[in-house]
């Protein structure tokens, strides 16, 4: 089986996917499409952050099991709907002072993205999201419906990838008692795929939150390799977290990154 260029892309958005290595594809464009982020093939990417040195002591730490699942959809001739959906279960220990630890699901982020299946050498698309307050505990969870725009865009040559995701979240809905909430997420990314099915990969996580003025941003720097469970193709991956930019109670210095990545190229 052939797939073409639009067809191969991986969609595993801020995170791995990984391409059947069928008989008449190269490997080398196969590990280049993982970096892209908008395909039309079903893909279940399983992400693990580690964080440490959280809080004004600077004693908690933090395991977010970021749950991905991504599903395309033809949207007529010429326009493919990426539905991606992030649904994080949360370990927290020591998160704050005089806080116990805490354990379970955080807020859900729900994105869709309306991409052109022809657009010259740029893919993009866009589309809304929304975040909805899922959390099981008050710490877990900001307690508000939030929704706005969100767009990526990318480019590749040769091995290389690079691109950038944005989105914009306001608050509308949710809890009385908590905060409002207008926050600006965008993640540059710049990947190299190799020969062999390796892809190094390099991106930014930026979140400015407009109603604290705080800003944070972890620098993620990832390796991922193309393999199989048996007939499953899947992507594994691993890396480091460097905190550049952050907040009194927000994580500092490195943490870590696990990715496994299962695709389903014929749902």
């Amino acid at each position: 089986m052939r797939f073409g260029k639009r067809a191969m892309g991986a969609a595993a958005l801020l995170g791995f996917a990984t391409l059947p290595q069928s008989a008449d594809a190269d490997t080398a464009d196969l590990a280049k499409e993982l970096a892209n982020p908008i395909g039309s093939l079903i893909s279940l990417p399983f992400q693990l952050n580690y964080d440490a040195n959280i809080g004004p002591n600077r004693d908690g730490e933090r395991l977010v099991l970021n749950i991905q699942p991504v599903v395309p959809m033809q949207a007529g001739s010429d326009l493919t709907l990426i539905s991606r959906t992030i649904l994080p279960v949360i370990w927290a220990w020591d998160p704050a002072p005089g806080v116990d630890s805490r354990f379970g699901l955080g807020d859900m982020l729900q994105s869709f993205f309306f991409s052109p299946n022809s657009s010259g050498g740029l893919i993009w698309g866009a589309g809304p999201a929304l975040t909805i307050p899922t959390g099981t505990d008050r710490l877990l969870s900001g307690r508000k419906w939030l929704a706005g725009p969100t767009a990526v865009a990318l480019s590749q040559t040769g091995g290389w990838t690079m691109g950038a995701l944005a989105n914009h979240l306001w608050s509308f809905a949710g809890s009385a008692d908590a905060r409002e909430r207008s926050e600006t997420f965008v993640q540059p990314f710049l990947s190299y795929a190799t020969a062999g099915g390796t892809t190094y990969a390099l991106s930014a996580d930026f979140t400015h939150d407009w109603k604290l003025g705080t800003t944070v941003m972890p620098i993620n720097a990832n390796v991922s390799q193309l393999t199989a469970f048996g007939r499953q193709p899947v992507s594994i991956g691993g890396g480091l977290r460097w905190h550049a930019v952050t907040t009194q109670s927000a994580p500092h210095g490195l943490g870590g990154r696990l990715t496994l990545t299962f695709l389903f190229p014929g749902q």
